[in-house]
């Protein structure tokens, strides 16, 4: 990526809004064209910045990384004005690939019954899962796609636990991983911790800035 005569904090905003997924420190600074005490400090900025605002997005850290998202006041406008029309059955195979991906369609129909076949079809039409052919043409990878990150909140998806299976080498694709939990039948979807706006940084980002703010 090439340098940028905006200032970091908005080259970051940028890079959260156009990726519209959770990054990790490394992948900022990667985007950004910097290193990672500098990223590391400009996100300790721009999510300060975020935390003073009154409006509709924040700058939320998960398990994944920093994602720029909307406010929880605001989230019932999304089902209102972009509805979702995915069964729970395909929402679990949703949350399967999220997890796993990529993943073959010949382990999703193993984890998740032949069921998903169709589940897959629909997830690929609206745009939620991104299918492609494997090399030796027997099956398909499957992951999720930006719009999933767009109008998911990882941690709500449908909890599910999925025992270990062996894959084939993978190429290399980037990719999101889902928060499950164990269920046998009908798993319950269970609430994910709440995110406080104003909450202070991780550690991770504090360490990273002050070993940066003592090396100059």
């Amino acid at each position: 990526m090439a340098q940028s005569s905006h200032p970091l904090t908005h080259t970051i905003e940028a890079i959260l809004y156009l990726k519209a997924k959770p990054l990790t420190i490394a992948q900022i600074a990667e985007y950004a064209a910097c290193d990672k005490e500098a990223a590391a400090a400009g996100l300790i900025d721009l999510m300060g910045n975020y935390a003073h605002r009154e409006g509709a997005l924040e700058i939320a850290e998960t398990e994944s990384g920093y994602s720029l998202q909307l406010r929880q006041p605001f989230k019932p406008l999304l089902d209102e004005l972009i509805p979702l029309d995915i069964g729970l059955g395909a929402l679990r195979t949703l949350a399967a690939i999220a997890m796993r991906g990529p993943i073959s369609q010949t382990d999703l129909v193993d984890l998740r019954g032949s069921g998903a076949y169709g589940h897959v079809h629909d997830l690929v039409d609206q745009g939620f899962v991104r299918r492609r052919r494997q090399s030796d043409g027997r099956s398909f990878w499957l992951q999720v796609t930006e719009k999933f990150y767009q109008r998911f909140e990882i941690d709500k998806l449908p909890q599910i636990n999925l025992p270990e299976i062996q894959n084939d080498t993978v190429p290399a694709i980037e990719v999101g991983s889902a928060v499950v939990a164990e269920t046998t039948a009908e798993p319950a979807i269970e609430s994910a911790p709440q995110i406080v706006p104003d909450a202070a940084p991780s550690p991770e980002i504090a360490n990273d800035y002050m070993v940066s703010s003592e090396v100059s």
